[in-house]
C-alpha cells in the first residue's frame, strides 16, 4: 500500500454538494480525495487503504451495508477505521437516536451536524488522519514484535514475572527463568502438561475449562488463582494470555504471563486500613472543631473556624497525596484485571475523593482556597446552567430566570460560582418536596458609605436564588451557615454547603445574605462585586492522559514530608522521569549547586526553613529558565508571583504529567 493511498480520504457523499465541497476543503489541508458513488465502491476502496472516510448519514440510510460491516469486521487488530459521519440533526444519542445505529456500524466515529464551519471539518480530518498514522505506526510495531520473539524471551528471562509461549492448539512449550526459580521445577518436569501440577487440585478444573474457551474462540485467558512455589506455599498469581496472530489473522502462538500480587493485596488490605483511619480522623477533627465552636462568642466563632479548618487542611492534603497516588498507579495497573480488585481499588479511590471534597470544602468555608478570579458575566454563566440546574431540580419544580438590563460583570471565579449557585438551587429543591417554583433573579445594586457592616461602598451584583418552600424559623436561620450544621438527615449532606458559599462570598470580597418565612420560602442573596468589563473566563483545566512529556526527563522533587515526596516520586518514575530527592530546600540548592542538569523542579510549599516560595526566587537566580512546578496543599500565595504554576493536594498521575508537561512544553 503506498502512503498516496494510505493517507487518502475516502468521501460518500451521493446527494448535492457535498462530495465537492469537502474535496476542496481537504485538498487545502494537502488531503487527497477519492469519491465515492456507493457503500460498496466505498468498501472497495477502504480494502485498498485510506486515512478516513467522510460519510453523509442519507448514504447508509437504506443501503445495504453488510460488505461494509463485514470489512470492518475483519480489520487487523492495529487498525479501527476513522469515520466521518455528517448528520442533518444532532449526533448524540438524545437528539438523534438513530447514532446508535451508525455508531454500532462504524466504531469509531465522529458525528457532524450540519450546517458546519470549514475548519470544523478540517480540525476533525486532522485529528482522523494523526489517529489513522499512529494505527500505522502500531501496525509496524507489531509487524516487528512478530519479527522478533529471540528478543521477547531474553527480556523475558530477565523480568519479574512468570512468562510463558504455547503453541496454537494450547501446549506450553517455553517458561523463562522465573517460573523455575519459583516453583523449584527443571524444563523437563512441565512438559506434557506438567503446569498442572503446580496448581490447586480444587481450581485446576475451572482453569482447564476457561483456558479451553480461550484456545477455542481466541480470546484472551485471564484468572486470578493460587500457584505452588518450592516452599510448599501457595501465592495467588494474576494470570494473562494474549494469542499472536500472523497477518492472516491467523493464530500462531500464545504469550502469557503471571504476576505474583501478593505484596498488591496487602497493600490494598493497608490502603483501606489507612483510608478507614483517615475517615476517622476527619471525624474526630470535625468532633473537636465543634466542641470548640460551643465555646466560643457567637462573634468569633465562624472567623475562628476558618483558621482552625486552613490549619489542618494542609495536614489532610499531605495524608491524602500518597493515598491518592499509590491508588491511582494500582488503579493504571491492575484495574484492568480482576473484577474484585479493580473493585476494591475504585473503593479506595472513592473513599480517597470524599475526604478531597471535604476538606476542598472546608477551604472554601475557611476562605482559603486558591481563587482564579476574572471579570465574568454572570448572567451568561447562569444561561450556560439552565439545563443542569433544571435536571437537578427535576420536573415537579418550575425554574425561572430573569436579569435587569445592563448588568454589570463580576468580579468571580466562574467555576467556584457555578458550585455555589448549583448548591443553592439543590438546597431549594431539597425544600420543596412536593414540587414549587425556583427563581434565580440577577439585578445591579449600589452600596453607599455606612449603608452595610460587611459590603464595601460600590457597585456589586446580586444574584438571588428565590424557593417556595417550607423555610426556615429564625433560630434554624441564624445558624444555617454554621459548618456542619444541617437540618436534612443523616447520610443527606455534610452541612458545608452554605458555609463554603459564605466563605466564597467573603473571599471575593462579597456577602450572603439569607432570609425566610416558614410555610413561605427562602430567599439566599449572593452579593458579587462589579468589574470593569466582561473578559473571557479561563478554561477548565481537562486531566491528561497520563503521560510523558515526549522523552524522559530529569527531574529534582522537593518536599520535607517523607511519604508524600515518596509518592510523587513513584508516579513521576511511573511516567518514565528520572527524580532527585531532596527533603527541604537547602537540600535542593546544594544538589542545584553541584549541577544544574535538570529538566524541571517540582517544590512543595510549606516546608521548614525555606519556603517553595523562597526556593523558586533562590532557583531563578541560579536558572532563570528551570520550569518550576509549585505544589501545595494550603497556603498564602501573598508572597508568591501568581504566574508560578501550582498545582494542589491531593493530586492523581494525570494531573501531575499534566502540569508538568505544560511548564517544560512553556520553556522550550
Amino acid at each position: 500500500m503506498t502512503w498516496q493511498l494510505s493517507e487518502r480520504a475516502l468521501i460518500l457523499t451521493p446527494l448535492g454538494r457535498d462530495a465537492a465541497v469537502a474535496t476542496s476543503m481537504l485538498a487545502e489541508i494537502g488531503v487527497a480525495s477519492h469519491v465515492c458513488a456507493s457503500v460498496d465502491e466505498l468498501t472497495t476502496e477502504l480494502e485498498r487503504g485510506a486515512g478516513f472516510a467522510v460519510i453523509t448519514e442519507e448514504a447508509l440510510r437504506t443501503a445495504n451495508v453488510t460488505g461494509l460491516s463485514a470489512w470492518l469486521g475483519r480489520q487487523p487488530e492495529w487498525s479501527d477505521m476513522p469515520f466521518i459521519l455528517l448528520t442533518s440533526r444532532g449526533g448524540g444519542l438524545e437528539r438523534n437516536p438513530t447514532a446508535a445505529r451508525y455508531l454500532e456500524l462504524l466504531g469509531n466515529v465522529t458525528f457532524l451536524e450540519r450546517p458546519f464551519h470549514p475548519t470544523t471539518l478540517v480540525s476533525i480530518a486532522r485529528s482522523s488522519l494523526r489517529a489513522r498514522r499512529r494505527q500505522y505506526e502500531a501496525r509496524t510495531r507489531l509487524e516487528t514484535l512478530h519479527e522478533s520473539e529471540a528478543q521477547f524471551r531474553s527480556l523475558a528471562n530477565s523480568i519479574p514475572a512468570i512468562c510463558w509461549i504455547a503453541q496454537p492448539d494450547g501446549h506450553v512449550y517455553w517458561y523463562n527463568q522465573q517460573m523455575y526459580d519459583y516453583t523449584g521445577t527443571a524444563p523437563e518436569d512441565m512438559r506434557d502438561g506438567g503446569w498442572q501440577r503446580i496448581h490447586d487440585p480444587k481450581l485446576l478444573p475451572e482453569i482447564v475449562e476457561k483456558w479451553a474457551v480461550s484456545l477455542e474462540t481466541g480470546q484472551p485467558f485471564e484468572m486470578v488463582f493460587p500457584l505452588l512455589g518450592k516452599d510448599g506455599k501457595y501465592r495467588p498469581f494474576l494470570a494473562r494470555s494474549q494469542a499472536v496472530r500472523d497477518t492472516d489473522g491467523q493464530i500462531v502462538r500464545w504469550l502469557g504471563t503471571a504476576t505474583d500480587i501478593q505484596t498488591q493485596r496487602d497493600a490494598e488490605a493497608a490502603l483501606e486500613e489507612r483510608a478507614s483511619e483517615l475517615e476517622r480522623r476527619v471525624e474526630q477533627r470535625t468532633a473537636e472543631r465543634e466542641a470548640a465552636l460551643a465555646q466560643l462568642h457567637e462573634a468569633q466563632k465562624l472567623e475562628t473556624l476558618g483558621q482552625l479548618t486552613g490549619g489542618v487542611a494542609h495536614d489532610f492534603n499531605n495524608l491524602l497525596t500518597p493515598i491518592t497516588g499509590v491508588l491511582d498507579l494500582l488503579q493504571r495497573k491492575y484495574g484492568d484485571g480482576d473484577e474484585r480488585e479493580a473493585r476494591l481499588i475504585a473503593g479506595a479511590l472513592q473513599s480517597a475523593d470524599r475526604a478531597k471534597t471535604l476538606v476542598q470544602r472546608l477551604l472554601g468555608f475557611a476562605r482559603r482556597q486558591a481563587l482564579q478570579t476574572c471579570a465574568s458575566d454572570v448572567a451568561a454563566l447562569v444561561e450556560g446552567m439552565r439545563e443542569l440546574i433544571a435536571s437537578s431540580i427535576g420536573p415537579t419544580i418550575e425554574l425561572q430566570v430573569s436579569q435587569s438590563p445592563d448588568l454589570p460583570s463580576a468580579m468571580v471565579d466562574p467555576n467556584q460560582l457555578e458550585l455555589a449557585i448549583l448548591n443553592l438551587c439543590v438546597n431549594a429543591r431539597d425544600a420543596m418536596p412536593d414540587g414549587g417554583s425556583l427563581t434565580i433573579e440577577l439585578d445591579r445594586a449600589m452600596i453607599g458609605p455606612d449603608e452595610s457592616p460587611k459590603l464595601n461602598p460600590g457597585t456589586y451584583l446580586r444574584l438571588s436564588v428565590i424557593d417556595t418552600g417550607i423555610g426556615m424559623n429564625q433560630d434554624i436561620l441564624r445558624r444555617a451557615i454554621e459548618p456542619f450544621f444541617s437540618t436534612k438527615g443523616i447520610g443527606k449532606g455534610t452541612g458545608l454547603g452554605l458555609s463554603m458559599i459564605h466563605g466564597l462570598a467573603g473571599q471575593l470580597g462579597g456577602d450572603l445574605e439569607l432570609s425566610s418565612t416558614p410555610g413561605e420560602g427562602t430567599r439566599a442573596d449572593l452579593w458579587l462585586p462589579a468589574a470593569e468589563r466582561a473578559q473571557a473566563a479561563p478554561p477548565t483545566p481537562v486531566a491528561a492522559a497520563v503521560a510523558a512529556a515526549g522523552r524522559p526527563l530529569r527531574i529534582l522533587l522537593v518536599d520535607d514530608e517523607e511519604l508524600v515526596r515518596t509518592g510523587t516520586a513513584e508516579m513521576l518514575r511511573d511516567l518514565g522521569h528520572h527524580v532527585t530527592e531532596a527533603s527541604n530546600g537547602v537540600e535542593a540548592l546544594e544538589v542545584l549547586g553541584r549541577t544544574t542538569d535538570f529538566d524541571a523542579v517540582v517544590t512543595d510549599y510549606m516546608m521548614p526553613r525555606m519556603n517553595g516560595a523562597e526556593l523558586t526566587r533562590q532557583i531563578e537566580g541560579l536558572d532563570p529558565g528551570m520550569p518550576i512546578l509549585l505544589i501545595t496543599g494550603y497556603a498564602d500565595y501573598s508572597n508568591l508571583d501568581p504566574k508560578t504554576p501550582r498545582l494542589t493536594k491531593p493530586f492523581r498521575q494525570a494531573d501531575l504529567a499534566h502540569h508538568l508537561n505544560a511548564i517544560v512544553e512553556k520553556a522550550r
